[in-house]
């Protein structure tokens, strides 16, 4: 299968070692010696805990500005989403130990409420450490796209969550994948997919860079808290170590 196969039929596809070891390293110690990043951080909550989260709209004039429109991630996405994208918003989840995770949701559960009319969405998951099922690695429901966007908020958990009814349905017939990946490695996966996470149970962090992006013909009808369609400055395969 081609990778645009992969991505219609499964809904995800991870790339291994789409940024290099390096690279990571360089975005690590920049968060640790000079970013504010992480003081912006908000909490949220889950069933499994608090995480903490930092999101911004538009591409950050920064290091993390040189990953989130490098071209290894832009125009894989415009192959999967077959149309010119755009940066939607950017975040950073800082999973320390003993943080919770995110319960079953779609992404395009809430984007729908921002005036996107169609799932033509999708994100770029950027493993900055470690990923595994002890620290709580994201979880996938493989071709769970196909079903469509699910109503969200309507369960009784602290976050809005996917119908939880429909999800017990959908575990039944959807396999359960765990994404346990390196750093660098990097997770392309379409606004449907029903995705989550469990705690972190392990002694160290899980922290994950994420780029959203929407697509050009999907420019929201009116304004909303998430960006608008402007063109994408596409940053070359090298930016990032000549930075």
């Amino acid at each position: 299968m081609t990778d645009f196969s992969d991505f219609r039929n499964n809904g995800y596809i991870l790339k291994r070692n789409l940024f290099s070891k390096d690279e990571v390293l360089k975005l690590i110690r920049y968060i640790e010696d000079n970013s504010e990043k992480e003081d912006q951080a908000r909490e949220t909550f889950s069933s499994t805990g608090k995480l903490n989260i930092t999101l911004w709209n538009h591409p950050s004039d920064d290091l993390f500005g040189k990953f989130s429109t490098n071209e290894r991630i832009v125009k894989p996405m415009e192959e999967f989403l077959e149309d010119e994208v755009y940066h939607y918003h950017s975040k950073v989840i800082w999973k320390k130990p003993g943080d919770g995770g995110f319960d079953w949701h779609q992404d395009y559960g809430y984007w729908y409420h921002n005036a996107c009319l169609y799932p033509d969405m999708g994100s770029c998951f950027i493993m900055l450490d470690k990923a595994t099922k002890e620290n709580g690695c994201l979880k996938v429901l493989k071709g769970s796209q196909k079903v469509g966007r699910i109503g969200h908020g309507i369960s009784d958990t602290p976050e809005q969550t996917a119908d939880l009814d429909r999800i017990r349905e959908l575990e039944k017939r959807h396999e359960c994948v765990h994404i346990e990946a390196n750093p660098g490695d990097a997770l392309f996966f379409h606004a449907n997919l029903l995705h989550s996470s469990d705690a972190n149970k392990s002694n160290e962090s899980r922290r994950t860079l994420i780029v959203c992006f929407n697509t050009k013909s999907n420019d929201p009808y009116k304004e909303n808290s998430h960006a608008s369609y402007s063109p994408l400055k596409i940053s070359p395969y090298n930016s990032i170590m000549e930075y």
